[in-house]
């Protein structure tokens, strides 16, 4: 692959393939950490180069938890990414975002439990600032992108809560998110964003309002067909707005992102093992040298 990608899209639940893609080149990738959820797609969109990953894998057989988030992220930043939009499914946990809108969301709240949430370990540490879990810039052109998109409704911020799943929340636990000042809840972008911003990626989510969760007394609790459908009105939108980003996507980057480690390891570098030193030389050389 000559060309490194100018972005990749991470394609969740309702969205396996981008059929926009031409001169296509798939990419059965590798990395320390195993293996990617699906093959890689690289192919040409608007006249750039863009990376396609299903993160269920091909035929959704892989749940929430069980997404090798670590491997994801590993193998884009090997192609040369330096940018991911997440597209994903999630619940709206407020009246005014309904379903069939698109959010961008500012704020991330992980409430998962059984997930790798970093590259580092085995003696190697790393405290990663994610205050500002989405890359600003890069969820500034994914807003604009949208925008530009006919017949779309897309919100700027909020905040989304990750579970655990694969279940759907109780009424008592939707109502609990809600009391916190959670917008929107989903299963999937923690740790992926997290992993980014160590990959040194930009990251940013273009959420897709499928159901108002289990919370609204007078809509239906959430269902999978729901989602499904809801997502396949959606897909053109999503379509549209990866099209527009590609033709519009500023060739610089201008954020924090492409240096996050640069205050982040801590640990004495003659103290890195040299199998985890070995191991993180994708992410890690450039200041280990």
């Amino acid at each position: 692959m000559p060309v490194k990608p100018a972005f990749a899209v991470i394609g969740g639940s309702g969205l396996y393939s981008m059929p926009d893609l031409v001169d296509t080149e798939e990419i059965d990738a590798d990395t320390p950490f195993g293996k990617p959820s699906a093959p890689i797609v690289v192919g040409t969109l608007a006249g750039q180069p863009v990376a396609f990953l299903a993160r269920h894998g091909i035929g959704h057989h892989i749940s929430p938890t069980e997404v090798n988030y670590r491997a994801n992220i590993y193998a884009l930043k090997a192609l040369g990414v330096e940018r991911i939009v997440s597209i994903s499914a999630v619940g709206s946990l407020r009246e005014d975002y309904a379903p069939g809108e698109i959010v961008v969301p500012d704020g991330l709240f992980d409430f998962t439990k059984d997930r790798k949430r970093s590259f580092f370990e085995q003696g190697m540490v790393a405290h990663i600032s994610t205050a500002s879990p989405f890359c600003p810039d890069l969820s500034r052109q994914v807003l604009d992108a949208v925008r530009s998109v006919a017949g779309a409704k897309v919100h700027n911020g909020g905040s989304l809560i990750t579970i655990e799943g694969p279940r759907f929340s109780t009424r008592a636990e939707s109502n609990v998110f809600r009391s916190w000042g959670m917008s929107l809840i989903g299963m999937t972008t923690s740790p992926e964003a997290f992993l980014a911003r160590e990959a040194e990626i930009c990251y940013a989510v273009m959420a897709h309002i499928t159901d108002y969760d289990v919370w609204h007394v007078s809509e239906k609790p959430v269902t999978v067909e729901m989602v499904i459908q809801t997502l396949q009105r959606n897909t053109h939108i999503a379509q549209d707005a990866v099209r527009n980003l590609a033709r519009s996507l500023a060739a610089g980057r201008d954020c924090e992102c492409s240096h996050a480690l640069a205050d982040a390891l801590i640990t004495a570098r003659e103290a890195i093992p040299a199998e985890t030193r070995q191991r993180l030389g994708l992410l890690v050389d450039k200041y280990l040298q």
